[in-house]
Parts: C-alpha cells; sequence; structure tokens
C-alpha cells in the first residue's frame, strides 16, 4: 500500500478503506512520520478482534523509550482482524508501516469520521508545519 492512497488522523493513524465482501473494510495503521518522532518502540498493546470502536475511541498504545502514545480509531466499526504478530515484530513499524506495520482493519458501521481524515497532501503539511 502507498502513503498517497491513505487517508490520515490528525493523531497521526493512517486509515485506507477497501471493500471486502460486499462491506467496507478500513485497515489502520500509525504512520511513518509518528513513528520517526516516536523512535526506539519497546510496547504495543492492540485490542482483540469483534470489540466495536467509537470515532475517536483510545483502542491501544505504542510505548517507546521516551513516551507512550495512545491510539485512536479514526473511524466507527467493529475490528476483524488485529495484526497479531506486530508487537513481537515492532521493526516492521519502522521498516513497512504502510503494509507489513498494519495495525487493525475494521468493518466500517457507516461513513462516520472518513470526512474528517486528511488527504495524504495535507498531512504532509501537517507534519511539516509540527516539526
Amino acid at each position: 500500500m502507498k502513503p498517497e492512497d491513505c487517508l490520515y488522523a490528525e493523531t497521526h493513524e493512517w486509515v485506507h478503506v477497501a471493500e471486502q465482501d460486499g462491506q467496507q473494510v478500513a485497515t489502520l495503521g500509525i504512520s511513518a512520520f509518528a513513528i520517526e518522532q516516536l523512535n526506539d518502540l519497546v510496547y504495543m498493546d492492540l485490542p482483540a478482534s469483534g470489540r466495536t470502536l467509537a470515532v475517536g475511541e483510545e483502542f491501544g498504545e505504542v510505548e517507546s523509550v521516551k513516551a507512550v502514545s495512545p491510539l485512536y480509531s479514526p473511524v466507527a466499526g467493529e475490528v476483524v482482524e488485529v495484526n497479531e504478530s506486530l508487537p513481537d515484530n515492532l521493526e516492521w513499524l519502522n521498516e513497512d508501516p504502510y503494509s507489513k506495520g498494519w495495525v487493525l482493519k475494521i468493518r466500517l458501521s457507516g461513513n462516520e469520521g472518513l470526512d474528517a481524515l486528511m488527504d495524504y497532501a495535507a498531512y504532509q503539511k501537517q507534519c511539516a508545519e509540527s516539526g
């Protein structure tokens, strides 16, 4: 997946929506910019499949040697798949955050939250302005 094909939350989660079996499924991850800012990741906590998330709801956290950062869902729906291997392979977030480093797949309950997400160009502008 290319970063240019994703939508982005202000909190640095990326979202890629695709249709699977007639339903909209969003793949979520953490942007390369956020991973670079966190540096030296040491721990990740993720939810179980089947959990329902609301827009903006905290669903897990990622910890680096310098900070613990909560992860927020930019969309609403049911968690249908979790990248269970990711917490044991945190280097995937540095190496390939838009493919091997995906975090969750959520079956969308509607379009709630999608309109608030930024396209790649707008997200790059936010990152440049924040430093």
